[in-house]
């Protein structure tokens, strides 16, 4: 667990950057979070990259990211975020449950996303559960986002990357998908020792160590 993620289990509160591009809605809601018990605005910003430069100079516990701003959008905006800031995390706020950039911003990393019609409750207990390292998804978005990364498993990749090999592509969407050394021997019908194998090899191709970099490779190279 993250000193920022033991700080708020123990009670010291989340900081939290709002970002979003609509003055009105983002001043409502570091008003909103202003008033919540536990909760610190850390700043707030319009749009993209105004949010990473105030993520490396606030570090927040969490930033609660509006998608669609222009300059960067909230789902590139995500995706550095996780990749450079992995203790910070992001929730995403959204007008309409059913925006499909929604999905981009969960295979970005985004634990989580409310829709701008949530109630105070609801917004507190996502922040406090974002910041504490869980992930905060309605029983539909967690049944999109299964769905978006099965589909991005079984899609056909037509030119690999970094000197990959079309199994190890597979195998690497197979770990950001979560499944065990096991559970892809058995879909691919091959020996454990062959899937650590594919793993060690593409690992070293794509310069990372631990599976966690590996699933945010396969959402940068794959989204």
């Amino acid at each position: 667990m993250s000193e920022s993620a033991e700080a708020v289990v123990g009670g010291a509160g989340v900081r939290v950057l709002v970002v979003d591009d609509q003055q009105v809605m983002r001043e409502g809601l570091v008003a909103l979070l202003g008033l919540m018990d536990g909760v610190e605005v850390a700043g707030d910003a319009g749009q993209g990259e105004e949010a990473l430069r105030l993520v490396a100079e606030s570090r927040p516990d969490v930033v609660l990211m509006d998608l669609r701003m222009p300059v960067m959008d909230g789902v590139e905006a995500t995706r550095r975020i996780v990749r450079e800031y992995p203790d910070v995390a992001v929730v995403v706020l959204t007008t309409y449950d059913d925006d499909r950039s929604v999905d981009a911003a969960l295979l970005a990393g985004a634990r989580g996303y409310l829709t701008k019609d949530a109630g105070r409750a609801e917004i507190a207990a996502a922040l406090r559960s974002a910041a504490a390292g869980q992930s905060t998804f309605s029983p539909v978005a967690a049944k999109r986002l299964v769905e978006v990364l099965s589909r991005s498993a079984a899609e056909p990749v037509t030119e690999c990357p970094d000197g990959l090999t079309a199994r190890e592509v597979e195998v690497l969407r197979l770990i950001a998908r979560g499944l065990s050394n096991t559970e892809m021997a058995a879909r691919l019908f091959i020996a454990g020792t062959t899937v650590k194998t594919h793993i060690n090899n593409a690992f070293a191709k794509i310069g990372v160590r631990n599976r966690t970099e590996a699933a945010n490779y396969v959402r940068d190279r794959f989204l």
